[in-house]
């Protein structure tokens, strides 16, 4: 018998403030720039409630990927903690809902990107935005081609200047707010969808929120190449939540208060740039401008990190021949699954044809929250002596999850089903039956 060549392992290059800086990009993007206004349509100034309650359902999940990432330390993320502690199907399960969804994400921060930067050179966003979508989407393969150590470079400056603009949003808003008082939260329970009643509103914008702060799973998808991941996944993805929560509801509170909820969503559905039409109603020089720049940069950053998460998935399951093994080679160097990285930019280009953001950002809520239910219910099943925190967290984040994940939109979950039930008719059928053809 013909002895199985070992599987190469990925370098370690990241310590504790590379990671938090790698979780701040890939959440501070199109969640805080884009999904606020989508949300703030949904649920109206009750998306605050919303913006909460996802931040708390964001910290037992990343509690919980904090505990699996540290207990078993390889690039994968929950597609590797389902094979490990649930069974096969679940895992390809989770794996297959991760690329999904983050495609889905990846093509909305691409033509996010492509539509603030659009405005800010006073350019026709209907005539140029795909096209520059698709030129971000190349430029950034290109820098996740060349190894995680040089993309990491630029995630510290991408993050920098984002942190810097949503700082200035917020400090410059809030004497706007005071002064403008509480009109703009009243009434505070708003319906802005047909036959919704407050609180499926207020349930379906959490769903929609949730995914804002999904970032922090880029962290536990590269632990591989993280130093001492036992210690520094679970401090830098706590850290990376905390921040995250305390700025995107200064946002929130900040938006709304200055121009209102409904000014947020019909922006959003029309320019897709709420916050920078409510910097505009700060009368201060240049703080649309802020805005703007603030945008590109946090837009790329999530886009960048996607690509880098995507094809580390990618990776792990051409390991397992979940995918083709190919797409599992790695460059000479050990740097970069260079082929998963192609492959990843090649769909995001793909579905950034399509342009529809709205509905690309509540699909990949469905499938986001499917892949972080998988996620908890492989929490619940380390040991005890092997837990870092209470099992009630995992519980907690496994019923919210699967709870949320059906408040979305109908036709986007029955689709979303449907997939989950091709892609294991991909796994149980066709990838035997071409094992099988190539075996003979």
């Amino acid at each position: 018998m013909q002895k199985q060549k070992p599987l190469q392992s990925l370098q370690p290059e990241l310590g504790v403030l590379g990671a938090i800086a790698l979780g701040l990009a890939s959440i501070i993007g199109a969640g805080v720039f884009v999904s606020t206004g989508i949300a703030a349509g949904v649920a109206g100034p009750a998306v605050i409630i919303s913006v909460a309650i996802a931040a708390g359902v964001a910290v037992c999940n990343g509690l919980n990927s904090a505990q699996l990432a540290a207990s078993h330390p390889v690039s994968g993320g929950t597609y590797e903690y389902g094979y490990r502690y649930l069974n096969p199907c679940l895992g390809f399960t989770a794996g297959w809902m991760f690329l999904i969804a983050k495609s889905a994400s990846a093509a909305t921060a691409a033509l996010g990107c492509a539509g603030y930067l659009l405005n800010l050179f006073n350019i026709p966003v209907s005539n140029y935005l795909v096209p520059t979508a698709l030129g971000i989407v190349i430029l950034l393969t290109l820098i996740v081609l060349s190894g995680v150590r040089r993309s990491n470079q630029v995630n510290i400056v991408i993050v920098s200047i984002t942190l810097l603009s949503l700082l200035f949003f917020v400090i410059a808003g809030l004497f706007v707010v005071l002064s403008a008082g509480l009109d703009n939260f009243t009434p505070f329970f708003q319906i802005r969808a047909r036959n919704q009643n407050p609180l499926a509103a207020i349930l379906q914008a959490t769903a929609l929120m949730f995914v804002a702060y999904t970032g922090y799973g880029r962290i536990a998808t590269l632990s591989e190449e993280v130093h001492q991941p036992q210690r520094t996944i679970p401090r830098a993805i706590v850290i990376t939540l905390i921040i995250t929560m305390l700025l995107y509801i200064s946002v929130v509170v900040v938006g709304i208060g200055a121009v209102g909820a409904e000014t947020l969503g019909a922006v959003t559905n029309e320019q897709a740039a709420p916050l920078e039409v409510a910097a505009r109603s700060f009368n201060i020089p240049a703080s649309a401008l802020i805005l703007a720049l603030g945008a590109v940069t946090a837009t790329v950053g999530v886009l960048l990190n996607l690509i880098l998460g995507l094809s580390r998935v990618l990776m792990a399951m051409g390991r397992r021949q979940d995918m083709p093994s190919l797409i599992a080679r790695l460059n000479t160097s050990r740097t970069t699954p260079y082929v998963a990285v192609l492959v990843t930019g090649t769909v995001i280009a793909c579905l950034v044809l399509i342009g529809d953001v709205k509905t690309t950002w509540s699909f990949s809520a469905f499938s986001v929250l499917v892949y972080y239910g998988l996620t908890d219910l492989s929490a619940l099943q380390i040991p005890n002596e092997h837990r870092l925190y209470p099992k009630w967290i995992a519980w907690v984040g496994l019923l919210a999850c699967f709870f949320l994940a059906f408040w979305v939109e109908q036709h986007i979950w029955l689709v979303g089903v449907g997939l989950i039930v091709a892609g294991l008719i991909w796994k149980t059928i066709i990838r035997k039956l071409v094992i099988s053809l190539s075996q003979e």
